[in-house]
């Protein structure tokens, strides 16, 4: 066990100790630590297994502790859709463990090899069951354990309020890591941020693209950065295109803006073509169904001076708009031509072809890479599991969060935030994501939808009250 993980368990057993809130804004804090080991596994061949997956295990311990397990029962009960997760999780684990025998030698696979004290490499092999099919299944078991978790947090004890304060702190650090990646790197530093960067990745934390660094913060490589930072900024920019706490939203949302454009990841300007036309599209149909709930007319202003502004630019300074111009043709338009571009392309054409030589039922949960996370899921699970998730995503995406259904305004604005930060994780997966694991602040929105759009039932003392308030307004109508 490293630092960090010497750290987790120190906090974690803390945690037990703690109010129930604190422990769920730790586990949303812990979720930045993409490239943070807190031990590895030799018998996996030296497998990590990272901050958020080990203090997951303290908050699902004070979680039933402080409510027990019915909580955590109900967030997995029919129709919800928690219920669906825990089909898809149950079906995953069975593929994992039985495909890659069943179809052994059948086809081959993109999947990554492991050797205790060096990195990882990806090579194609011939299907077979390896560590990856447990790392995977295990993964799969935490995003179950981390949406049951939240659901039950948020409907017992907790409060839309728990949820925005574990959004803007996880926002700030991973700021404030940004910040140090760039300063370190540039002073050759680097090894003052070693502590947070100790798993056993392939780590691209040094590289340069049209002479800016390459932003990784606390993550293995830039795009995973700006996947994460992505899900953060819809978020917190929901949150202030509904109006709560606008000064602080606001900033933290401008700030994350402007770390996703210097990251130069091309996923952070792709998912930010999609995830704006989203936010303005839910901050529309807020002011409709409530006015006052959203932000239209600035929108529509902000829209509307962009071809200004635009037009001022190539103008004004031709200079900085030829320099744009091969910055974005070196980030996207060249994207596909790049040795990156053609190793991506071959890992979703080995996916399909895995997809096919397993008649349409998959080489089972870890045992194929994309670039793609549709492809994934064809290739790992395929059809069935890929139906049982679309499912699940459906449910997830159909919960009614207009301010009028839920009973408090800011639940309903914190509950289309989460809905944006949920779409905004599946449009990152759908152009890069390459294994089933879509990372636990995955589960955290979703358990947050969930939980915030379940109507409440009536509790057993409020019963009386409830008839009460019933047979008043008879009474009146009469």
């Amino acid at each position: 066990m490293n630092f960090m993980g010497a750290l987790t368990f120190v906090v974690g057993m803390a945690m037990l100790a703690a109010p129930v809130r604190w422990s769920f804004t730790v586990m949303i804090l812990s979720t930045v630590f993409g490239a943070a080991a807190a031990f590895s596994v030799p018998g996996l061949g030296g497998a990590s297994v990272l901050v958020p997956s080990l203090f997951l295990l303290f908050f699902a311990i004070r979680l039933f502790l402080a409510y027990g397990e019915g909580p955590l029962f109900a967030a997995l009960a029919p129709p919800r859709p928690g219920f669906c997760l825990l089909v898809l999780t149950i079906f995953g684990l069975a593929t994992a463990l039985f495909f890659p025998r069943l179809f052994q030698g059948m086809t081959e696979t993109m999947t990554v090899e492991r050797s205790v004290g060096g990195r990882n490499f990806i090579s194609l092999v011939p299907l077979k069951f390896s560590s990856n099919n447990i790392t995977q299944s295990v993964y799969a078991v935490g995003g179950l354990v981390c949406f049951a978790t939240t659901f039950a947090f948020i409907r017992k004890g907790g409060t839309p309020t728990n949820l925005i304060n574990g959004m803007l702190v996880v926002a700030s650090v991973n700021l404030g890591f940004a910040l140090a990646d760039i300063i370190t790197y540039f002073s050759h530093t680097e090894f003052l941020l070693g502590f947070v960067r100790t798993a056993n990745y392939a780590l691209l934390t040094n590289a340069e693209k049209g002479g800016l660094k390459r932003i990784s913060g606390t993550f293995p490589e830039a795009s995973a950065f700006a996947d994460f930072t992505l899900v953060l900024f819809a978020m917190i920019a929901s949150l202030w295109l509904s109006g709560v706490r606008s000064r602080a939203t606001g900033i933290v949302a401008a700030l994350l803006l402007v770390a996703l454009i210097l990251s130069t990841s091309a996923t952070a300007l792709v998912g930010l073509g999609v995830v704006l036309p989203v936010l303005c599209l839910q901050s529309f149909l807020a002011s409709r169904s409530e006015p006052g709930s959203g932000r239209p007319v600035m929108i529509v202003a902000i829209m509307a001076a962009m071809p200004l502004v635009i037009l001022f630019v190539l103008i004004a300074m031709p200079d900085l708009a030829s320099g744009l111009h091969d910055f974005l043709d070196e980030m996207l338009f060249s994207k596909a031509d790049s040795q990156s571009g053609r190793e991506r392309f071959m890992w979703n054409s080995m996916a399909y072809q895995t997809f096919i030589d397993t008649q349409g039922f998959g080489a089972g949960l870890g045992s194929a890479r994309a670039s793609s996370f549709g492809l994934v899921l064809l290739s790992n699970l395929g059809i069935p599991g890929t139906l049982i998730f679309a499912l699940f995503v459906l449910l997830i995406l159909k919960a009614d969060t207009r301010p009028g259904r839920l009973p408090l305004r800011e639940a309903a604005a914190v509950a289309r935030a989460a809905k944006a930060g949920f779409i905004t994780v599946l449009v990152s997966a759908a152009t890069s994501g390459t294994v089933y694991d879509l990372g636990l602040m995955f589960y955290i929105l979703a358990g947050s939808v969930s939980a915030l759009t379940v109507p409440s039932p009536v509790r057993v003392n409020d019963a009386p009250a409830a008839r009460m308030r019933q047979i008043g307004v008879v009474g009146r109508m009469q």
